[in-house]
């Protein structure tokens, strides 16, 4: 091959490798829906800190007392920890209000804006929504 074709295969095959951790990532608008807010009780069953989003999971109960798994995706743990969130803020069993957003798809998997502790403390989780109000 020439030196021309290589570069040209060089660079469509750089292009490709970098463009898919992009569609990977999606945004809130394509998962979550800001025109159903919610707001869930419950005891955190874990903290997964990972990459690109940490989860928290909870279990709380629905109207008729059965419990509930919910799975919230919260900002990375990056941003987390510019938030004052340390891999060890939430424990098993510690009880938590969340606040967030529906997902589009998911019954019981939503986007939380916050996360208020027991002690009464609220901490930003990091979410992609943005009020645009500065909050």
């Amino acid at each position: 091959m020439n030196l021309r074709v290589m570069c040209g295969l060089s660079l469509v095959c750089g292009l490709i490798v970098a463009a898919v951790p992009l569609a990977a990532h999606h945004s809130f608008a394509a998962e979550f829906d800001s025109t159903k807010p919610l707001t869930v009780t419950g005891t955190v069953v874990r903290l997964e800190w990972t990459n690109p989003h940490a989860r928290l999971v909870i279990e709380a109960k629905d109207d008729s007392g059965k419990p509930v798994t919910w799975d919230f995706e919260l900002g990375p743990p990056n941003g987390l920890m510019r938030q004052g969130w340390r891999r060890d803020s939430l424990k098993q069993g510690h009880l938590v209000t969340v606040n967030g957003f529906h997902s589009k798809t998911q019954p019981h998997i939503a986007n939380a804006r916050s996360v208020k502790l027991a002690d009464g403390r609220q901490v930003f989780a990091g979410s992609s929504f943005d009020t645009g109000t500065g909050n």
